[in-house]
């Protein structure tokens, strides 16, 4: 059973079969569902419907999810799963560049697909840590973490959802090390834990977006052989 309100979960994949099993196992999970046979018409069902989450095929007709994905990040941080038959790591690694907050590979089984929906669902809503804080601010920078808001030395930056959950991690443990497991098991979830390129891949994201010189970084440390620590500046 969903709890709180129901959850809203768009279905975008053009074979009936997948969408009808995708759609069935979700609406007797608590979900409500709704579904697309194409890019396009996912387009404008997201815009209609908004939904809580969206369940993304990659080859589809007239408008492939790569294009959608693309289209769904310029508007929104709703996450997104992937679904598709691709295997090979290039694949994935595309689709969290792009901003996919999960990929599930066909064929799945319908527990594993709830228990990906119920992470990237729990996920998006923790913008409060267990302490009940709702924002970080140091002379470099500011976080709104319930609007998704960043501030760059007074200025607003855009960051992807990926970017957005790295930088809140390691403000919250701000110069503390944390492990790329541990990085992982926040940002990703547990069944990214060793998959470490991610890790360094998304850091270089980050310090492009927020460091003075990211040659140079001097917010994100790189703790060698270990991880990464935010060395909060004092002025």
């Amino acid at each position: 059973m969903v709890s709180e309100q129901q959850k809203k979960i768009l279905v975008i994949e053009d074979d009936e079969d997948i969408r009808t099993v995708v759609v069935t196992r979700l609406n007797r999970a608590g979900y409500k569902t709704t579904m697309a046979s194409d890019g396009m018409d996912g387009l404008r069902r997201f815009y209609g419907d908004r939904p809580d989450l969206v369940l993304l095929d990659i080859a589809m007709p007239v408008m492939d999810g790569w294009q959608v994905l693309e289209r769904l990040r310029e508007v929104s941080d709703v996450p997104v799963l992937i679904l598709t038959a691709g295997t090979q790591e290039r694949d994935k690694l595309r689709g969290l560049r792009s901003g996919a907050d999960d990929y599930i590979t066909k064929p799945f089984s319908g527990e594993e697909l709830l228990a990906r929906v119920e992470v990237a669902l729990r996920r998006a809503g923790s913008a409060v840590d267990e302490s009940g804080t709702t924002s970080y601010s140091d002379p470099e920078i500011a976080i709104d973490f319930p609007k998704h808001e960043v501030f760059v030395r007074g200025e607003s930056v855009e960051l992807s959802p990926t970017e957005f959950r790295l930088l809140a991690a390691l403000t919250r443990s701000a110069n503390q090390v944390l492990s790329q497991d541990q990085l992982l098991d926040q940002v990703w979830g547990r069944e990214y834990v060793g998959s470490l390129d991610v890790v360094r891949l998304y850091v270089g994201y980050l310090r492009r977006k927020i460091e003075r010189d990211y040659e140079a970084p001097a917010l994100i440390e790189t703790v060698r052989g270990f991880g990464y620590r935010y060395r909060r500046p004092t002025t």
